[in-house]
């Protein structure tokens, strides 16, 4: 039995001394920890500003009416105006017709002679140069002579418009309104279709008007006579006197 043991001892050593050995390994190195490095604190921040407060709107007080409010917003100031063209109590305020809604001026038609053409008769040839006469005598300011010529023209051709209607300028004149009122209905009855001349027709009628002191008429009369001719000076510059005269009252 012990040779059996000797025997076994043996070959177990001879076994171990045949098998590969393990390579030496040194040992690591003992890793000590580092120390952790020093933590920068950042930077300070600027404060955030406060949030806004928020203004919740007020419970509506039902005491409180829309009109109550409205009754104490005060109450916006007048517009500038200019004094300086702004008609008084006693003017005339309504206003003429606009000049933009006016047609162009006529051309001057007065030229009485003009009208005396191969075709016209020697009796309306005759009392043409008449009116023409007595046109230039009421120019001159002598009415009363004027009339004598002027009465001529129509004994010559009752149908000459432009007779009555420088007979009506020279009573006119003389201060005969209405007598210058009847003559401008004849003359007007025989000038249609001349605008040029129904202007000056309603244009004088205007200031015989003005001078009775019927002013509304007068107007009536004035803006007529510039729709038919925007270049009627007499109509014009009779708008004008009447924004300045106190109306009478007839008006």
């Amino acid at each position: 039995m012990n040779c059996f043991v000797t025997v076994m001892l043996a070959a177990l050593l001879a076994l171990s001394a045949c098998a590969p050995q393990r390579p030496y390994r040194a040992p690591a190195p003992s890793i000590r920890s580092s120390p952790a490095p020093a933590r920068i604190p950042p930077p300070p921040q600027a404060p955030s500003p406060p949030p806004e407060a928020v203004i919740k709107p007020l419970p509506p007080d039902p005491k409180i009416r829309e009109q109550d409010l409205k009754s104490k917003a005060p109450s916006p100031p007048p517009p500038a105006t200019d004094t300086a063209q702004q008609p008084t109590s006693g003017e005339v305020r309504d206003a003429p017709e606009s000049a933009a809604s006016l047609p162009p001026p006529l051309p001057d038609d007065s030229s009485l002679l003009a009208k005396i053409t191969p075709g016209v008769t020697p009796q309306r040839a005759a009392s043409l140069r008449l009116t023409d006469e007595g046109s230039k005598l009421l120019d001159a300011g002598e009415a009363a002579k004027a009339v004598t010529r002027l009465e001529r023209t129509i004994v010559i051709d009752a149908t000459n418009p432009y007779g009555y209607f420088y007979l009506a300028k020279a009573q006119y004149r003389l201060g005969h309104y209405q007598e210058s009122l009847n003559f401008l209905g004849v003359a007007e009855s025989r000038l249609s279709g001349e605008p040029f001349w129904l202007s000056e027709v309603q244009a004088l009628r205007g200031e015989n008007y003005r001078a009775q002191g019927q002013l509304q008429r007068a107007e009536a009369s004035y803006t007529e006579a510039l729709r038919l001719n925007s270049g009627n000076r007499t109509a014009a510059e009779g708008l004008t006197r009447l924004q300045l005269e106190t109306p009478s009252a007839n008006r």
